[in-house]
């Protein structure tokens, strides 16, 4: 009878092994993991956070717009090279644990009025010996760099011969040409990492529609955006590199790097930030964590266990209490745009999107400026894996300021750019109206993801096609313009290298 037992005992034990062996197998090979590694790379179950296909419908759609170019990537980029060794050693040498110049800002062609003495600014004291610079002819540090023409960066960044993001850009323009540039910050250059900007992906679509409704002609869209940059940037970026492209349409985006709500809140409170959102494998560690990294079951397993632990994160972080002090007299909703004291620095972007207009203007450039999203509204909660960094945005970068206050000063931000775009006669783009409120489309509060940056230049799109419609209707587009109208903008500011030595920071005492 005991021996029975033991054999049933037996039998049982080797069916169990035998299905976690097999259900084993089946897990790797949904992950697409090797059925032989006994030591599996330490990653998450796949949880799916691309939802632009299920968002997509939200978008209302351009009649002469077909559903399917959105899934269409733009061809691959011909100015794409292989990364000199030369750049690759000088990514590997500048990655040192706290050191602010990295690859990314010594190809940059920065402004010498800015840079001044390299030695005495903690920044520029951390570049390799050397920089690249061009002078400006007005003297001013604006705008403060430019990307190296025609480089492919150790991260990913692809320039053209005019230093802007994206696809060859012949200066001189074909016959039966529409050229489009966008200007902005680093939510118009995108991520450097990423493939394709938003402008990249518009371009490509643009050129489907041509070919489809108006073979005839052909579109340029150049992105001549760079990270960290304001309007007063921006506008020397349009008066010295765009105008001379002599476009037929600019398109401004831009709305973070100047959102300071400081100008509404005089008297910031004192507080300790909140902690940073605690990881996902700091969430569940053990013995199942340690049994994770060789078995796809296990790893499911740590997987949900680690989120049922996160779930109570997610909400906004306690913040102290502060006091908003309006403007007296402003109105949110239909506001006096010439007065002195716009918050969130719209004064100054005004001014300097009235400056934009005025260079335009002897170029017969038509200009549009966009709404800006911010993620981040009154009660919002975030998903503690997928929107960690959006979380850590707004609750330690944006510190202490309340969701509610974010939302409210964004919102104030669009009306202000509406009815510019209104009194002066200009078309709005609106974005953050018709972009789907979705977290997952954002890497931070105002970062998109890669799904977020294809679905921004569909958003834009959808807008942009009945504009283009329209001028091409009237005959305003394509136009003639004169032969040997276009004269290269780098030819007026020449790169120029300095070399430089810097003593080494004395100890601490």
């Amino acid at each position: 009878m005991s021996g029975r037992i033991l054999a049933n005992a037996a039998t049982a034990f080797v069916s169990v092994l035998v299905g976690l062996v097999l259900a084993e197998g089946a897990a790797r090979i949904l992950d697409g993991m090797p059925l032989t590694q006994l030591e599996l790379p330490v990653r998450l179950v796949n949880i799916g956070n691309d939802t632009t296909a299920e968002r997509l419908d939200e978008v209302a759609r351009a009649p002469s717009v077909q559903r399917d170019w959105f899934f269409s990537d733009p061809p691959p980029l011909p100015n794409r090279k292989p990364v000199p060794a030369s750049l690759l050693e000088l990514d590997r040498a500048l990655q040192k644990p706290g050191n602010p110049f990295q690859s990314s800002e010594a190809l940059k062609i920065w402004n010498s009025v800015l840079v001044g003495d390299p030695c005495e600014s903690p920044f520029f004291a951390n570049a390799p010996g050397w920089l690249m610079l061009f002078d400006p002819a007005d003297g001013k540090p604006y705008p403060p760099f430019r990307f190296m023409p025609d480089t492919t960066t150790p991260i990913g960044l692809v320039t053209n011969e005019l230093g802007w993001r994206g696809p060859p850009m012949a200066f001189a323009r074909t016959p039966r040409t529409i050229r489009i540039v966008f200007v902005g910050a680093s939510t118009t250059s995108d991520t450097h990492q990423m493939p394709y900007s938003y402008p990249e992906f518009i371009g490509h679509w643009l050129n489907l529609w041509a070919a489809k409704n108006r073979p005839d002609i052909r579109f340029e869209v150049g992105n001549a955006g760079r990270e960290s940059m304001g309007s007063t940037g921006i506008e020397a970026v349009v008066r010295t590199e765009v105008v001379p492209a002599r476009p037929d349409l600019v398109i401004y985006h831009e709305g973070g790097n100047q959102f300071l709500l400081s100008s509404v809140i005089p008297s910031l409170p004192s507080g300790e930030k909140p902690a940073p959102m605690v990881h996902l494998d700091q969430a569940s560690k053990g013995w199942l964590a340690d049994l994770s990294r060789y078995s796809d079951i296990a790893r499911r397993i740590y997987t949900l266990v680690a989120v049922m632990k996160l779930q109570s994160e997610g909400n906004e972080a306690p913040k102290p209490d502060y006091e908003v002090v309006w403007p007296k007299g402003l109105s949110e909703t239909n506001p006096d745009i010439k007065r002195e004291d716009l918050p969130v620095g719209l004064t100054t972007i005004l001014g300097d999107l009235d400056r934009i207009h005025a260079d335009l203007a002897p170029i017969d450039s038509e200009f549009a400026v966009t709404s800006f999203m911010w993620m981040a509204k009154d009660g919002l909660k975030l998903d503690p894996i997928r929107n960690r960094m959006t979380w850590d945005y707004l609750n330690l970068y944006m510190f202490p300021y309340r969701y509610r206050d974010i939302e409210r000063l964004a919102n104030f931000q669009n009306v202000v750019l509406a009815k510019y775009a209104r009194t002066h006669g200009i078309d709005f783009i609106d974005v953050a109206g018709k972009m789907p409120f979705d977290p997952d489309l954002y890497a931070d509060g105002v970062h998109t993801t890669y799904p977020g940056t294809r679905m921004k230049g569909w958003v834009i799109l959808q807008q942009l096609v009945p504009l283009i419609e329209a001028r091409l209707a009237s005959g305003a587009w394509p136009r003639t313009l004169p032969a040997g109208s276009e004269v290269p903008p780098h030819q007026a500011m020449p790169a120029r290298r300095i070399e430089f030595n810097c003593p080494a920071p004395r100890p601490a005492k």
